[in-house]
């Protein structure tokens, strides 16, 4: 992989490592695999240059392309697969959709977004370290260790579904090519499935004929109203019963957290992404039945509620039980004989996402004080002061007022400084510091704000030298931009509908 700059996302290859101190039988059992003998063959695809003296190890997947990352033969197991991704789609990882067919099926057995794949929701970048799954690199490298095994054969592929952006893929694929499986081998599967918003009744995360085991659940909400969208239990209906069998207690209980939600990772649950309680905030949350899978021999079906509070603007609570039109996407892991063929086809990416506005910093208005050094290349914004009270402003246009989640692509530099964010002359938030240990554009979330119609200006103001920040003959105050992002929640379906439906006659109940 080269190194390219300060506007190429710059990712490693993660070595997935079981928590320390975690203490799993499981890493046991992994550990005792390794004291005898192993009748297989180890095999890799990866996008290394086929020349052993280049350098040139990624593959380019163009605007609705598909990309064959291993057509192998079996019988055999996919063992591991590790990714990264270079491109200027900010969502990139909503707009790749990964697809696993086995044994010369046209349908593929797992079909999912990429960043949902692998336990990050909504395109969004986020760092999970869990037993089977890890993301590091600031979000950008992704790794897991699902054993994929096949019998006669397994394609993999990637579809790159913007229209909009190519991307470069770097990946490893590792694999085992075995004499024979046994008689009772099953099938990894996966399946995507979304609701935006979402309707009444109980949201379908899985339903499955066959027989196996389900492994984990992916979930993501992008909320629309303010309030706690997690009162809803989970529900696996097995071999057809009309009454679950595992029935849950609350949305946040099944991801095995407590009283809401909070960002953390564990070997076998967590949440990767929080972002709050507010209308417009996300959260995406993992949970890997692997020391506790759920057994089926005919049918599964694995729902949960999606009922919680409303919450206004003044913090007063409407009520804490109703039916949420947020928006619900998830990933359903199992295994399963025979495997699954998934006839539905994904939402198109255009429904995958909300409708963000991106604007190209080249699209941009940018003024700076001082001006000097105010440097446009690459499709971003530069500007490296040497002064630590430098400011620098950008103004934007909005059609129709309404509540904007706002943000930006935003470069984190070795010799980034800090500055104090503003819209329109106001302070929110504190300081952001922009040092990091490379040269990294990253996903930076700006916050929520009331907009009129018109010309609006985001400001940066200098707060000085990070205390981040390597010892330099002479200071340099740098500050990145690639593109600014806008939400307006009013096009989102669902928003504020619920809140009018109740609000007339609600109880209100003060949180103060």
């Amino acid at each position: 992989m080269t190194f390219r700059g300060p506007l190429v996302l710059v990712c490693f290859l993660a070595v997935a490592a079981v928590p320390a101190g975690s203490g799993h039988a499981e890493t046991s059992g992994l550990l005792d695999g390794l004291t005898v003998f192993r009748d297989a063959a180890s095999h890799r695809a990866s996008s290394a240059d086929p020349d052993l003296e280049k350098n040139g190890d990624s593959r380019s997947i163009g605007k609705g392309e598909t990309l064959v990352l291993a057509d192998l033969e079996g019988p055999g197991v996919i063992t591991h697969l590790w990714c990264t991704v270079s491109s200027d789609n900010p969502f990139y990882a909503r707009a790749l959709v990964l697809r696993i067919y086995y044994d010369g099926s046209e349908k593929p057995s797992v079909a999912a977004p990429l960043g949902d794949f692998f336990g990050v929701g909504h395109g969004a970048f986020a760092e999970l370290d869990s037993f089977p799954v890890s993301v590091n690199s600031l979000g950008r490298a992704r790794s897991c260790y699902w054993r994929m095994p096949f019998r006669k054969s397994a394609r993999v592929t990637v579809t790159n579904e913007s229209d909009q952006h190519g991307c470069g893929l770097y990946y490893y694929l590792d694999w085992e090519k075995r004499a024979d499986l046994p008689e009772d081998t099953v099938y990894f599967c996966a399946q995507y499935r979304q609701a935006t918003p979402a309707e009444p009744g109980d949201y379908v995360i899985l339903d499955t004929k066959g027989r196996g085991h389900y492994v984990g659940t992916v979930y993501s909400v992008h909320q629309v109203e303010n309030g706690w969208f997690g009162e809803g239990d989970d529900r696996f209906y097995i071999d057809g019963e009309e009454t679950p069998s595992l029935r849950g207690t609350g949305s946040e209980d099944y991801f095995s957290d407590a009283w809401g939600f909070r960002g953390f990772c564990r070997p076998f649950f967590g949440v990767s992404l929080w972002e709050g309680y507010f209308a417009g905030d996300r959260v995406t949350a993992y949970r890997w039945h692997v020391a506790d899978p759920v057994v089926f021999r005919e049918s599964l079906t694995v729902s949960i509620e999606h009922k919680g509070s409303i919450i206004t603007d003044l913090m007063i609570e409407l009520g804490g039980f109703f039916e949420r039109p947020d928006w619900i996407s998830s990933v359903a892991l199992w295994y399963q004989s025979p495997p699954a063929q998934l006839d539905e086809a994904l939402p198109p990416l255009s429904k995958r996402l909300p409708p963000y506005r991106i604007i190209p910093a080249d699209d941009l208005t940018v003024r700076a004080d001082p001006a000097m050094l105010l440097l446009r290349e690459q499709g971003a914004v530069a500007y490296l002061p040497a002064t630590p009270e430098a400011s620098i402003e950008i103004d934007f246009d909005l059609p129709e007022a309404g509540r904007y989640v706002v943000a930006a692509v935003m470069g984190y530099l070795v010799v980034g400084a800090q500055y104090q964010p503003l819209m329109d002359g106001q302070p929110f938030g504190g300081p952001i510091d922009f040092c990091g240990d490379g040269l990294d554009m990253l996903y930076t979330r700006l916050d929520i704000h009331e907009l009129t119609a018109g010309t609006h200006t985001l400001r940066f103001e200098g707060r000085g030298v990070s205390p981040k920040m390597r010892v330099l003959a002479k200071p340099v105050y740098a500050f990145g931009l690639k593109s600014l992002i806008l939400l307006r929640l009013e096009d989102m379906a669902g928003y504020r509908e619920k809140m009018k439906e109740v609000q007339q006659n609600a109880p209100k109940k003060s949180l103060w």
